[in-house]
């Protein structure tokens, strides 16, 4: 949410899932030396919406391994210069976002630097940490001007990426753009093909958008899955901060790969439900335990919540206006796996850093007891209820079929109350979202 630019976001830039899990929650991580490398959280409780459904989330949470086992890292950051990048929430904060990442990096890890606008130029070559001024000074020597060559930017970057190669360690191209994306000679199809060529090299890639209003989430989204990468938003400087001291570090080191999770319910206890957010990442169940099939990474320490709205057997669908039609399911022709007793069975199978494509996956479960559903959110942890009124408050903002406006007065209570709490996260949102309800009393 981005008031402080004194107006309400787009609707068609609010992406549910982000709003989610743009908060650190505290879900407990495995044991440092776990052979599961994350850990499942599952809870329920009546939604924060008067309509008689349940809200269910699954959180997990990646393990830390201790900094002394991070691999040597070769970083290659690809920063579109483009004449689009000039406004201060754009090219400004991805020059901090690099110059905050050399603080955190250590002095043997490298880094490259590769711009594109209307022509693509290496400004920095792989170039030890210890030599901070001198990549300081190329980052501070960035500026804007000019169309956009992306496609050609990405392959120079792989290219540096090689050209500093650490076998066996970290090998990352990070794409700083604010979505207004020429592919050039190729289609969004023939990019995609181009990254995933790449990433077999031993190459992954990440995404971060920045500013507001026309960021391309589809093709960003596309493009750092291909990668085997996370897709991330950054807007403010206080969100550049804390994507460098949080989430960078996850995104270079990898603890999972190919992660695919699936929620089996029990449908003599659920009638109904449907996932919020997560349109773009979406699975088909007969791939879940098809290892070849490509899917997400996790890093360390990153964090992922999912949650879902849930009709339990014996009642009725909400009678919402403008939602879509309720679809049926495919006849399941295998065996149940989830427990009667249970109201849901959440399955994850991942593969571990270093398999390739035909290696065979792991695979953890985790359940949900039909009688462990709170009576009340009220009932439940802090950070279910925070993510109950993040995912109301966002469905309130890109005006979906299922928001509910009535819940306002309860979000404010929450995010209010945990404002105060001393989180900054929390307190930067509770401060926004004052200055939003006044926008939408207007």
């Amino acid at each position: 949410m981005r008031t402080n630019l004194g107006s309400l976001p787009q609707k068609e830039s609010v992406r549910l899932e982000e709003y989610v899990n743009s908060f650190k929650y505290g879900y407990v991580a495995p044991a440092t030396d776990s052979a599961v490398p994350f850990s499942v959280s599952v809870a329920a409780a009546p939604n924060l919406f008067e309509r008689g459904t349940v809200l269910m989330r699954v959180g997990i949470q990646g393990k830390n391994p201790p900094p002394e086992s991070k691999k040597p890292a070769n970083i290659v950051f690809l920063v579109d210069t483009s004449g689009s990048m000039q406004s201060a929430d754009k090219l400004p904060l991805v020059q901090q976002v690099l110059s905050e990442t050399v603080g955190i990096l250590a002095p043997t890890d490298t880094i490259s630097v590769v711009s594109y606008a209307g022509d693509t130029s290496v400004r920095l070559g792989p170039t030890p940490v210890s030599q901070a001024q001198a990549i300081t000074n190329t980052i501070n020597g960035l500026t804007s001007a000019g169309s956009t060559a992306g496609a050609a930017g990405i392959d120079l970057a792989y290219q540096q990426a090689q050209a500093g190669f650490i076998p066996g360690g970290i090998n990352h191209v990070v794409l700083c753009t604010d979505g207004d994306f020429n592919v050039g000679p190729f289609s969004t199809a023939e990019l995609v093909k181009l990254i995933e060529e790449k990433r077999k090299t031993g190459v992954t890639l990440t995404v971060l958008g920045f500013g507001v209003g026309n960021l391309n989430d589809a093709l960003m989204e596309s493009v750092s899955n291909a990668g085997n990468g996370i897709y991330g938003v950054i807007s403010n400087p206080e969100q550049a901060t804390s994507y460098v001291t949080q989430r960078m570090l996850s995104t270079l080191v990898h603890i999972a790969k190919d992660v695919k999770i699936q929620v089996e319910f029990n449908a003599n206890a659920v009638f109904a439900y449907r996932l919020l957010g997560y349109e773009n990442r979406a699975i088909a169940d007969a791939n879940f335990r098809n290892d070849i099939i490509d899917a997400g990474e996790i890093g360390a320490g990153h964090q992922v919540t999912a949650l879902y709205e849930l009709v339990l057997a014996g009642g009725m669908l909400p009678n919402v206006s403008g939602a879509p039609a309720a679809e049926d399911g495919a006849a399941h022709t295998g065996a149940a796996e989830v427990a009667a007793s249970d109201l849901a069975l959440i399955k994850l199978r991942y593969k571990q850093p270093g398999a390739n494509e035909t290696d065979p996956a792991l695979e953890v479960n985790s359940s949900l007891a039909a009688a462990g559903v709170g009576a009340s959110y009220l009932d439940l942890d802090s950070d279910f209820q925070w993510a109950a009124a993040i995912s109301a408050y966002a469905e309130i903002l890109k005006q979906s079929p299922y928001a509910d406006k009535a819940a306002l007065a309860t979000i404010e209570s929450i995010v209010m109350h945990q404002g105060m709490m001393g989180a900054p996260d929390k307190a930067e949102f509770a401060r926004l979202f004052g200055t939003a309800k006044s926008l939408m009393a207007q």
